[in-house]
């Protein structure tokens, strides 16, 4: 029987492993598989070595560090001396499967990866560890094989799980009702990011952003979609000088929002491409610590943040960057959106060929057969 072992890091790296070991399971159940992973991957009948759960820290703290590489040598002892796959797929977490796969790599064995880190968008110079030690990259943007191409790495476009895991668009009278939402007002949803510290850097700006909408157009109304990882101490610290907007605060209605909004005031990150798919007009805003903007410059490889006007390669939605990103500068652009028929229809249609350029097969499928494939 052959063998697979997948190593994800969070809980989006372990939806799209799950999805993929049932598309495996499909195709040829008789693959013995293990993971690092969490409770998807469980649910789909697989043996967990150990479970992600303390892996998705983020930062420079060194116990995380200290953590990673104790847990990176056990990984690659069990891996040698007991399970010893005929195949490792690692999924996203570039930080700790990069560093990973030089060790793995030297010990024989043959690494995929799928959702690779977004090299494209900086440090280009990991391009080489990956040249070096995974075997084939199995890209989610269409974009990302040419540069893998240029570097002699083998790799092919699968297509972008997000295509196959987003669902339809839900009927914005039916939502309005439901929610007590005035369905003779228009919708700006408001998504601060799901970390702590943007959350505490961006949603006051947000909703400064919402007063001046709210002054222009009373005919507005604004909801703060709160990811599970914030805590709701948080989000209603910082509403407290905002009462008079009467904002609405809500949990789990990701997809809704997104689908049923007029316009969107977004943190960057993969909530702009679910926008996109949905064809929700939006803005893109974020701003951090100086120091931490000065080594993004210093890294970056490429001039836009947000995933629908890279994958498109050009000026789709605005994005509204560190010191541009201003109450005023937000609010102007939202009201263009809502008051500017041309304006955003032109948008709406821009972010159509966002879906056209990501359309394949099912991305988890494709994935499969290119797994099963190879351990045949």
């Amino acid at each position: 029987m052959k063998k697979l072992f997948i190593i994800t890091g969070e809980y989006s790296g372990d939806k799209h492993a799950a999805d993929v070991v049932k598309e495996i399971k499909f195709i040829n159940p008789d693959i013995e598989i293990e993971a690092v992973g969490g409770e998807n991957l469980k649910k789909e009948g697989v043996k967990l070595y150990c479970d992600h759960s303390q892996m998705s820290a983020m930062g420079f703290n060194l116990n995380i560090i200290l953590t990673h590489i104790k847990l990176g040598k056990k990984i690659a002892k069990y891996l040698s001396e007991e399970f010893k796959p005929d195949l490792i797929l690692m999924i996203d977490y570039g930080g700790f499967n990069l560093n990973l796969s030089k060790v793995l790599s030297k010990c024989g064995f043959k690494i995929f990866y799928y959702i690779p880190p977004q090299i494209w968008a900086s440090r280009k110079w990991r391009l080489n560890t990956v040249k070096s030690n995974i075997s084939k990259v199995l890209t989610i943007f269409p974009f990302e094989n040419k540069m893998y191409e240029e570097k002699g790495i083998n790799s092919e476009f699968v297509g972008h799980p997000l295509l196959s895991e987003l669902p339809e668009k839900y009927n914005k009278n039916t939502f309005f009702k439901e929610n007590n939402l005035d369905i003779n007002k228009k919708l700006v949803s408001i998504f601060p990011g799901s970390r702590v510290f943007e959350v505490k850097n961006l949603l006051n700006l947000f909703l400064d952003s919402a007063r001046l909408i709210k002054k222009q157009n009373s005919n507005v109304q604004f909801i703060i979609c709160q990811a599970p990882s914030i805590k709701d101490e948080l989000i209603n610290k910082q509403l407290t000088n905002y009462a008079d907007l009467n904002i609405r605060v809500m949990k789990q209605k990701n997809y809704e929002l997104l689908s049923v909004s007029n316009a969107l005031i977004l943190a960057s990150g993969t909530v702009a491409l679910e926008a996109a798919l949905y064809n929700t007009p939006m803005i893109i805003s974020y701003r951090g610590p100086a120091f931490l903007y000065l080594i993004y410059l210093l890294v970056r490889c490429i001039k836009h943040v947000s995933l629908p006007n890279i994958i498109m390669n050009r000026d789709i939605v605005p994005e509204i960057l560190q010191y541009n990103a201003k109450p005023e500068v937000i609010s102007n652009c939202i009201i263009k959106i809502l008051t500017n028929d041309s304006y955003r229809e032109q948008m709406v249609k821009s972010l159509a060929e966002v879906k056209q350029q990501l359309t394949t097969q099912g991305a988890s499928k494709r994935t499969a057969e290119i797994i099963v494939k190879e351990l045949s």
